[in-house]
Formats: C-alpha cells, structure tokens, sequence
C-alpha cells in the first residue's frame, strides 16, 4: 500500500526533492524533454520564477518528498498569452494509482483560475497510459511530428494533444 500523497502548489521548501524527482524521471529517457535535470540552480531559479507569478506548478507529496508534479506553465509571447503547456511525471513507484488524474484536474482547475483558456501538452506515440489518462481530461490529439524525438539513436513520434476551456 502506497503511503499519503497530498498535492499542494509548489513552494521553496520543495525544490530541492522536485529537482532529485525530475533528474530520477528525466534518466528514465522515455518521458521528459531532457535526459537530465537541468543544474539544482536553475531549477531553483524556475521554481522561484512560477511561485513569483503564480503559475499553475503543483506537486505531489509523500512522506516529505516531491515524488510527481504537474504544472501548466503560459506562454510568454502576447499572442499566445491564453495559452499554457502542461508537463507531467512521476516517480515509476507511484504511477498508475491514480495520483496523475488527481495532479491533472487540479492542475487544468488552477490554469483556468489562473485564466487560460487553451492548454496544449506533448506525448510521445509509444506512451498510450499517459494519452489515454490526458483523453481521459478532455485532451484530443492534434498533430503528429513524425521523428521529432532522438534517444539513443531511435527516433520516436511525438503526438501534439491540446484542450480548451469552454
């Protein structure tokens, strides 16, 4: 039995086990857009970015460590300014008991409160319990960028999903 996960905005005190989740996740190389978690000071500085403007980041907590998070982070350009990218990951112990559901409604819930009105995220092909649990939120498919991912000499489609408040 999986210990208590409470999802709460992400804070100062939770940089530091959110950067050691992301490095874990990004070395997985099969979810995130980098093999690797960026340097501890540039996450911090990320981190402390969002808290300043109140974008939409929470984290998943167990036993006081960050072990998922979900953020859906605007687009900095004026045009595209009702617009967030949702990003997501969790620890391989903690997948598929529902935390990512939970991480994701409260997530979109905070991005309209916020006031975006479109949300957009990116998946590649082979990943269908991450594309199913977003259709499952009222993400559909949108595109297809055909080898747009290189990992160890593979290349791998990337689906385009978005979502938009009504």
């Amino acid at each position: 039995m999986l210990p208590s996960v409470e999802i709460v905005p992400i804070a100062q005190e939770h940089i530091e086990s959110f950067h050691r989740s992301l490095d874990f996740v990004a070395r997985e190389r099969r979810y995130l857009a980098f093999l690797e978690a960026p340097p501890f000071e540039s996450t911090q500085a990320f981190v402390l970015d969002n808290i300043k403007h109140g974008y939409p980041q929470l984290v998943a907590v167990s036993s006081g460590e960050v072990i998922g998070w979900c953020d859906v982070l605007p687009n900095p350009r004026p045009i595209y300014a009702h617009v967030g990218v949702l990003g997501i990951a969790l620890l391989p112990e903690f997948r598929r008991h529902g935390i990512g559901g939970r991480l994701i409604r409260q997530a979109l819930d905070a991005a309209r409160d916020f006031g975006l009105r479109r949300v957009e995220l990116t998946v590649r092909e082979n990943n269908t319990v991450a594309i199913e649990l977003y259709k499952k939120y009222g993400f559909i498919i949108e595109g297809l960028q055909r080898n747009r991912i290189l990992v160890d000499d593979g290349y791998e489609n990337l689906i385009l999903m978005g979502l938009l408040f009504e």
